[in-house]
């Protein structure tokens, strides 16, 4: 018989080995690139460290073609007080450097409707606009009040999860905006793990007691942590006015700013404006 070679092997493992000899010829490929995700719009947003809702809320939202969304979380407290919010200004700089500004956002959206207020609007956008300048900047408070112009709403109710100080300073905001809140109800949380458990039922519930009163025109239900987006619909047909939520504003804002004029059906009237 002839004389054939046994495989040279490595004693320990027991697998073949190649001679030391032996080159593997590796093809280079051609290629071409294009502009890559979101060559109708990039987008970038903040979310808290806490939020458990606002990202499975967007994802039903931004369903027009070719709009491409990137998150960074930023670092905050689970409890929600004046204090804790203004903490999140020291962290902004750190969290907007985890979006490349190679992706040239059209727009960044920092997702805490109190953050904002209590930080300030401006000095939100100032900070992120330091690292992506050719951005639009836009937040849930901001984004709202753009949403109530819009649908002509000035006397409202607001509805919000947080503890006093927080929904009196959201409340004195807006007004210094020219919406005057005439009803203000709280779940009166600080707890923001508690805020996202709330129930749908109790949001509607809230909404539809606030939004009842004649004195308003329409419901702003305020904090990116609240499940809203399949209430607001129902809760508009039942009180015959506008209901705006933080995370339905901040999208719609965020589109329109970015020249997106897409409009996902049953979240609300605010989606059928321009």
């Amino acid at each position: 018989m002839p004389n054939k070679k046994a495989p040279i092997c490595n004693v320990a493992m027991g697998y073949p080995m190649k001679p030391q000899n032996q080159t593997t010829m590796i093809d280079k490929l051609a290629f071409e690139t294009d502009h890559g995700l979101g060559s109708a719009a990039r987008l970038g947003m903040i979310v808290l460290q806490t939020d458990q809702t606002i990202e499975h809320e967007f994802a039903r939202l931004f369903t027009a073609k070719d709009i491409a969304l990137y998150h960074a979380r930023i670092p905050n407290a689970m409890e929600v007080s004046p204090d804790t919010l203004g903490q999140m200004k020291a962290d902004l700089p750190a969290t907007a450097k985890l979006l490349p500004p190679s992706f040239s956002f059209d727009t960044i959206g920092y997702a805490c409707t109190s953050g904002a207020t209590m930080i300030g609007e401006d000095t939100v956008a100032g900070i992120i606009q330091e690292l992506h300048p050719q951005a639009k900047i836009s937040n849930p408070l901001s984004a709202c009040k753009a949403g109530l112009a819009a649908l002509g709403v000035r006397q409202l109710a607001l509805v919000t999860p947080y503890p006093p100080e927080v929904t009196l300073a959201m409340r004195d905001n807006l007004k210094k905006a020219g919406f005057d809140a005439i009803i203000v109800a709280s779940f009166n949380q600080s707890d923001d793990f508690t805020v996202a458990r709330i129930s749908q039922q109790s949001v509607l519930d809230a909404v539809l007691k606030a939004g009842s009163s004649d004195l308003c025109d329409g419901v702003f239900v305020s904090c990116t942590s609240l499940r809203t987006l399949d209430i607001l619909s129902h809760a508009e047909a039942m009180l015959g006015k506008p209901v705006v939520s933080s995370n339905q504003a901040l999208a719609w804002h965020m589109m329109r700013l970015s020249g997106i004029n897409h409009q996902p059906d049953s979240f609300g009237r605010l989606f059928t404006l321009k």
